[in-house]
């Protein structure tokens, strides 16, 4: 499996004005830097493939988009870009997710990890006691949860300071407080 050459950054909710500024949800957690003016942004799917359109001549393409103006709205951020100009256009790109490229983005902190690493992660107690790997995650307004894959079925854990001991990006592991709940007191074994 190759390492992702994209991270979804935003969602475009909705258009704002008749400018052809939009309403960005983003999924970042650093949206001051990623939508900064000067960044560009490109167009992608759900599942952060770029999205592919063909120009006039037919040839394949990512619409890349650059930031020339934001700031913080709500729950989101107004964001205008260079190349949409009005209402109507705005309007063409509700619903499409913003993609930008790991190269471009600011370099992680000690305790950060990108969503797309935990995907095929061990999960484990604190006492090492094999749970089961993470197969998606979910963000939820509670905050991010995880989906594991357990020998018994699927099970949703909150990847949140009491629930997850620490993430270890190297050795591919999760490690998930005991108290939890989901490893029997008496054998150990995965609930």
């Amino acid at each position: 499996m190759s390492d992702p050459e994209y991270a979804l950054v935003g969602l475009i909710r909705k258009a704002q004005g008749i400018r052809g500024e939009v309403i960005v949800e983003p999924l970042t957690d650093k949206p001051d830097v990623i939508f900064a003016s000067g960044s560009r942004v490109f167009a992608g799917t759900a599942d952060g493939d770029p999205a592919i359109a063909r120009d006039v001549k037919g040839e394949e393409e990512v619409p890349t988009l650059t930031i020339s103006d934001s700031r913080p709205f709500k729950q989101g951020w107004i964001v205008r870009f260079e190349e949409i100009a009005d209402r109507d256009s705005a309007e063409l790109w509700r619903g499409r997710y913003l993609l930008a490229r790991f190269s471009e983005l600011p370099p992680l902190e000690e305790d950060e990890v990108y969503l797309h690493d935990l995907i095929g992660m061990r999960a484990e107690s604190s006492s090492g006691v094999l749970i089961g790997t993470v197969k998606s995650f979910y963000e939820l307004p509670q905050g991010l949860v995880l989906d594991l894959e357990t020998p018994k079925g699927s099970i949703l854990v909150p990847y949140r300071p009491e629930a997850i001991v620490r993430t270890d990006v190297a050795g591919r592991t999760v490690v998930i407080n005991e108290a939890m709940g989901f490893t029997d007191a008496k054998s150990g074994e995965p609930i």
